[in-house]
């Protein structure tokens, strides 16, 4: 298991990328001060994604991604929906259903149905 994935994310749209994670089931985490001037955590199920505050200027995001195994993903699609977010399915691979969505800050982040078997 992977125990985080940092993700840098300019500071003027922090609070909406903590809010898509959120979305996805991570809840942010309380960090000690010298942390919480520089970053903001989530965490879900022991896995958590870092949010590295940068100065201003946009992040070009990276051809990579991170891939979350959603349990009620049809209803997550939905949500993520109705939240103003473009889901866009992909190529269900090993029977499971795959989609695609960019955080606030711009990472690609993929939604699986169930894990490659």
């Amino acid at each position: 298991m992977i125990q985080h994935v940092g993700l840098e994310v300019p500071a003027g749209v922090a609070d909406d990328e903590v809010a898509f994670w959120e979305l996805l089931g991570f809840a942010e985490m309380v960090l000690a001060d010298d942390l919480a001037v520089r970053a903001r955590w989530v965490e879900r199920d022991g896995a958590q994604v870092h949010l590295l505050l940068t100065d201003g200027g946009a992040v070009i995001p990276p051809r990579g991604h991170a891939a979350i195994v959603i349990a009620d993903y049809d209803d997550m699609i939905a949500r993520l929906r109705v939240a103003g977010h473009e889901a866009a399915p992909r190529t269900a691979y090993w029977g499971a259903a795959r989609t695609q969505v960019r955080s606030p800050a711009g990472h690609l982040v993929e939604l699986t149905a169930a894990p490659p078997s």
